[in-house]
């Protein structure tokens, strides 16, 4: 926390829209002035001007957005705009998904659950499209963990995370990569033959050969973040903006630090605690840096506290602001780039 990663309060700078309107929206994607996000409670919907619109539900209603309903509902998290204008929407429970934005037409392309190289899809994280539509790369987190457990994911830091591609015209489903912890957010590089990977765990970012020279190749492309790295995407100088919704204390205390070799503490907590009272131990710390191509550090913007930008999961950069998206929070938040 020196240097480009010194603490400000920047990201308190950002407005929140639509509060109590919209809940949980994980990932942002714009087509033009329309922006598209999924919800806590599975549906996919459009934002123009001041108006919501519910263009899909990938799961069966009634939803609530609990826990308990959250496999039968579906739970949207990474979405993109593909080359011919639909929505592809990674479903942590449900799969894969191209979505018409105009009449609500949805395909299922993958389904979570089946079988892919000798293990089933159980927490399908973020994806990334290439320009000509062909090739749909997506993280699968866990094959053990879904994602209404993910702090056992997090605690546990499980090495089940994989990097899986899904070819459009022959329908067929590749692992890519595996032993990835908690692999995350995916972002393709611009020549599209590798994709950047978060390893939430390791606070760390991968990059994983997808084509050419280097296929089934991967190296470090940034390690020891301050944060925990959850979706990463394209910066308009060419770099990539980071979203981490808790960070690592130094100097202070981290938990996950402290427990990362000790997993004997970490089962005895989980036997003490429910998931939602070890969510009030986590500090509502949210943090977005944006790294150059290379990898290093070019600004970063933080909200010590979370008072206005609270459990970031992405950020999202459109018409020179930025769309600060969050998995558990009921709003988005704009942050205008001119101000900061």
């Amino acid at each position: 926390m020196s240097g480009c990663y010194e603490p400000n309060v920047k990201l308190r700078e950002a407005q929140r829209l639509f509060e109590d309107q919209l809940v949980g929206p994980e990932s942002i994607a714009n087509f033009g002035d329309v922006i598209y996000t999924g919800t806590a409670d599975g549906k996919i919907v459009k934002i123009e001007g001041k108006s919501i619109t519910v263009i899909a539900r990938l799961g069966k209603p009634p939803c609530d957005g609990s826990r308990e309903q959250e496999p039968s509902c579906g739970r949207p998290l990474g979405i993109r705009v593909g080359p011919n204008g639909t929505l592809f929407v990674a479903d942590a429970y449900l799969g894969l998904f191209e979505i018409n934005p105009v009449t609500g037409e949805v395909t299922n392309l993958v389904s979570a659950g089946q079988m892919v190289g000798g293990r089933r899809l159980s927490f399908v994280n973020d994806l990334d499209v290439t320009q000509d539509g062909r090739k749909v790369y997506f993280t699968d987190s866990s094959s053990r963990w879904q994602r209404r457990d993910y702090l056992h994911l997090i605690m546990e830091a499980t090495a089940d995370g994989r990097v899986l591609e899904y070819d459009t015209e022959t329908k067929e489903v590749t692992v890519l990569m595996e032993n990835l912890r908690f692999a995350n957010g995916i972002q393709l590089f611009p020549d599209e033959e590798s994709v950047l990977v978060t390893e939430t765990t390791m606070a760390r970012i991968r990059r994983v050969h997808v084509s050419g020279l280097n296929k089934g190749g991967m190296d470090t492309f940034v390690d020891n973040l301050p944060g925990f790295p959850d979706n990463i995407r394209r910066s308009s100088s060419g770099g990539y903006w980071v979203a981490m919704s808790a960070v690592r204390p130094n100097p202070g205390f981290s938990m996950l630090d402290f427990l990362s070799q000790k997993p004997w503490i970490k089962t005895l907590i989980f036997k003490l605690f429910s998931q939602d009272m070890l969510m009030k131990f986590v500090p509502r710390y949210s943090l977005v840096i944006e790294l150059q191509e290379s990898g290093t550090c070019l600004r970063s913007f933080h909200d010590p506290h979370g008072m206005v930008a609270a459990y970031v999961s992405e950020a999202h950069e459109h018409d020179g602001h930025l769309y600060l998206g969050s998995f558990r929070s009921p709003y988005l938040c704009k942050l205008d780039l001119s101000k900061v």
